[in-house]
């Protein structure tokens, strides 16, 4: 039991230490930077909460009780009603903090994981990985990031889905959420910070 809390906590601080290194380089940081924001805007793209209308203007229109309405369940689980519409020129954002708040969060994982990815590709050394086993670690976090989205990729593809495969999917949020947490533990495992600072 004690040796189990011992890995635990050495591998969150040696996934802190990875991180920072990440953070610190500029290439590894801008990786992370655009996947979190490219992420982030299809999770809001794929929810409804942002929307391609040319000619719209600009617009705020807030509604009447935003407190209550900001924790009303929406059309889905893990999905929450807006509480503003925001126009700007081609663009329409119905604004839910919740909503928002867990697409940053999974930006922020993903992004993390390829940034981690992006390491491993370029510093195969730190990592004890040779370049194309850089490219497979970061199948799991793109996988698990995709979970959120594995509605809109249903009807892409032209799948119908029964209410199990629905039931199914409802829960790959929370699924791929663990799983990019892990990814994240698992790839700083495996990268030296004292080379990959290099």
């Amino acid at each position: 039991m004690a040796t189990r809390r011992l890995i635990s906590a050495s591998s969150i601080t040696r996934t802190v230490a990875i991180l920072r290194v990440t953070a610190r380089r500029r290439d590894a940081a801008a990786v992370t930077a655009v996947t979190g924001a490219s992420y982030l805007l299809v999770f809001l793209y794929a929810i409804g909460n942002l929307t391609y209308q040319p000619g719209i203007g600009q617009a705020l229109v807030p509604v009447a009780d935003p407190v209550s309405r900001a924790v009303e369940p929406g059309p889905g689980r893990f999905v929450y009603e807006p509480i503003a519409i925001v126009d700007l020129w081609t663009v329409r954002v119905l604004f839910s903090p919740i909503n928002t708040a867990i697409g940053v969060g999974l930006g922020v994982l993903v992004g993390l994981n390829l940034g981690l990815s992006y390491l491993a590709v370029v510093q195969p050394k730190a990592c004890g990985l040779g370049t194309s086993s850089g490219i497979l670690a970061s199948i799991p976090a793109v996988l698990a990031g995709t979970a959120c989205c594995a509605p809109v990729v249903l009807l892409v593809l032209g799948i119908t889905a029964g209410g199990t495969l629905l039931a199914v999917i409802s829960w790959l949020l929370p699924v791929g959420v663990v799983l990019l947490i892990a990814s994240l533990v698992y790839l700083s495992g495996r990268i030296d910070p004292n080379l990959a600072a290099a």
